[in-house]
């Protein structure tokens, strides 16, 4: 079954004042010159399928610059019949989701009612920056489909911040008997933690290996590997064992939020010895296995969104990823690219809806129809 957003529309969300598109069940580009505000409009579907930007960190750096508030909206077909969506934002106010004119109580309640897959050139900060990047990838992809995983997590994280708040105290360390409620905490959900991400990472990798040798057809071999200190010892020997460290240090020094993803080459880091085109195909292939992985776990295609990736990977990347449309592998995709006669050199032939949607300064015309909707 395909996740389908047949309606997106915006106000007041980056550079969009106002804007709104009807999208087809297949495949729909976004075309026009950088700045007009295609990557927006993906991070705005992003919003409707995770509860928050793939970019920012900070819902409020979504704001039109002078204003105060903004708000996407989605309508979502399901065989139940549509899914009105609402997320709004404002400055001084918690954000707001909504769904058929329902409050959620908690944002984790919508997580993984719409899957969704991101591929952007962003992405090479999976290879590039700290272990934080990759675990937040990790969770959010988890989370898709495990909410029981994402219940863990926020709890872990909970009491990670208030045992964290403790050993800094101001007053001194803190007793054996204040520590032990939040070590039992992180103990019972960090444990539960470990073990999906140990499960999860070995049904990914393979994955992984598949799309990277369908894309690149070379020699080289790579693996995705995880990196935690849950495999050495439990939860509760490494809380006990850091008990001195973390006093000195003021912080909880090990545990499942310290563990890592491990992208290697040919047994080697791809970090250091992958070339950027390495990389690349590693990067799509790993968000392909996310594809996959999503599909098999909850029985919905995500959608696909492709940001600027045509302009960014060479033809042979790109025959992988166009034999896999033509396929009828993905459901939706929403694909953003600044040439819309490369687009079409790419994609007619596939036997695919397609429909593009033309930005610019003015506004979004729909180039099947000619119809215009101005932002």
């Amino acid at each position: 079954m395909n996740v389908q957003l047949s309606r997106l529309s915006v106000l007041q969300f980056r550079n969009h004042r106002e804007a709104g598109v009807e999208l087809g069940p297949q495949v729909n580009c976004l075309v026009g010159p950088n700045g007009t505000g295609k990557t927006n409009l993906l991070d705005a579907v992003h919003y409707l399928c995770m509860c928050k930007s793939y970019f920012e960190s900070q819902d409020l750096l979504n704001v039109l610059h002078g204003e105060e508030w903004f708000m996407v909206k989605g309508t979502m077909e399901t065989p139940a019949g549509p899914d009105e969506l609402s997320c709004s934002v404002r400055k001084g106010h918690r954000k707001v989701f909504i769904r058929n004119r329902k409050e959620y109580d908690r944002l984790a309640d919508h997580v993984g009612r719409f899957p969704a897959v991101m591929v952007t050139p962003y992405d090479g900060q999976l290879v590039l920056d700290g272990s934080e990047v990759r675990r937040r990838f990790l969770d959010g992809l988890i989370a898709q489909f495990d909410r029981a995983y994402l219940d863990h997590l926020l709890r872990y994280n909970r009491a990670l911040a208030q045992r964290n708040l403790l050993l800094k105290a101001l007053h001194g360390p803190p007793s054996r008997g204040a520590m032990d409620p939040w070590d039992e905490q992180l103990i019972l959900h960090g444990e539960a933690v470990h073990a999906v991400r140990k499960e999860f990472m070995a049904a990914m990798a393979p994955l992984l290996e598949q799309h990277y040798q369908g894309i690149a057809d070379g020699p080289e071999r790579v693996a995705l590997g995880h990196r935690t200190e849950l495999d050495e010892a439990s939860m509760r020997e490494i809380l006990d064992a850091r008990r001195e460290r973390d006093l000195q240090a003021q912080h909880t020094t090990g545990g499942t939020h310290k563990d890592d993803l491990v992208f290697s080459i040919d047994g080697r880091s791809l970090r250091k010895f992958g070339s950027q085109g390495q990389q690349k195909t590693f990067l799509i292939a790993l968000k392909l296995a996310q594809f996959d992985l999503t599909t098999a776990r909850t029985g919905l295609k995500p959608l696909l969104l492709l940001d600027d990736i045509f302009d960014k990977i060479d033809p042979k990347r790109m025959r992988h990823l166009l034999r896999l449309l033509g396929d009828g592998r993905f459901g939706q995709v929403i694909i953003t690219d600044t040439d819309a006669a490369r687009l079409h050199a790419a994609l007619d032939g596939l036997g695919l809806d397609t429909r593009f949607f033309l930005l610019d300064h003015q506004g979004i015309t729909v180039a099947a129809t000619g119809q215009t909707a101005h932002a």
